[in-house]
């Protein structure tokens, strides 16, 4: 499995203006996902992911399977666990319920878990007054996202026994997020560089976690301005644990959680 550097480029530049993910030194992973692509479009051989390269030249269905297939991320259901009992226990708090409904935006949300996740977090603290908006630049895994059908493999990583049984049924060979979660996240497609989503109002918590770290520095700081727009002056970013605002974007303030990445914006409340 060869890929040439022209190949590499000409993928690098594409996925880079589809999505602003950046793929310098990634020669292998583009070559990696690119491989079942050139199986599935019967190449063979060892130079099969560069003529697949050149097949999808100039042909737009093409071109967004290859970005799809480099967008996807890395998820789980309860990542890191910490962020999800911040948000009952001193977020939901912390903004007082002065806005009804709570207005959350799972930025980058992959395959579902995340913004089911924040919605199961929600219904078990016996918040039920909320609305989540998931939005993802890839149409592929938002079309799993709405389905809610999840592996055994998949329900098992982080998805606690106690979450499983109330939130999803089992049918088949596969298990099902319920309705009454599935119907509290609005799905939809869209690019972090473009203007953010409206919400009723402004986002109380914008989850974009894990996801700034496929951006340079400054794709990272434009992300950031449009969170800003969209937030509440009194609302909170979760971020991934390894991320942080500062450095980047002076407008943010740290929240100290331990096991969190949490800001609010610099002059709203402390």
């Amino acid at each position: 499995m060869s890929l040439s550097a022209q190949s590499f480029g000409y993928v690098a530049e594409l996925v880079r203006r589809e999505s602003a993910v950046e793929l310098a030194g990634k020669e292998y992973l583009v070559a990696s996902r690119l491989a079942p692509l050139a199986r599935a479009a019967g190449l063979e051989g060892a130079h099969a992911v560069d003529r697949y390269v050149n097949l999808v030249r100039g042909r737009r269905e093409d071109a967004r399977r290859v970005v799809e297939a480099m967008v996807v991320t890395e998820t789980s259901w309860f990542r890191d666990g910490a962020p999800f009992r911040a948000l009952p226990r001193e977020l939901v708090p912390a903004l007082g319920l002065r806005r009804r409904p709570l207005q959350v935006w799972s930025a980058g949300c992959s395959t579902g878990q995340e913004p089911y996740s924040v919605a199961m977090t929600l219904l078990d603290a016996g918040i039920n007054d909320f609305d989540v908006l998931a939005t993802d630049v890839s149409a592929r895994v938002l079309a799993r996202a709405a389905a809610g059908r999840y592996d055994d493999l998949e329900v098992s990583r982080g998805l606690p026994d106690s979450a499983l049984g109330r939130f999803l049924t089992r049918r088949g060979d596969a298990w099902h997020v319920r309705p009454a979660v599935r119907g509290r996240v609005t799905l939809r497609r869209h690019n972090l560089l473009e203007p953010g989503p409206p919400a009723h109002g402004r986002f109380d918590v914008v989850f974009l976690r894990n996801v700034l770290m496929y951006f340079d520095l400054r794709t990272r700081g434009a992300v950031l301005e449009r969170v800003r727009s969209v937030l509440a002056p009194d609302g909170f970013l979760v971020l991934g644990t390894t991320e942080t605002p500062l450095g980047i974007d002076p407008a943010w303030v740290r929240v100290k959680i331990p096991g969190t990445s949490i800001y609010r914006l610099l002059g709203g409340p402390a």
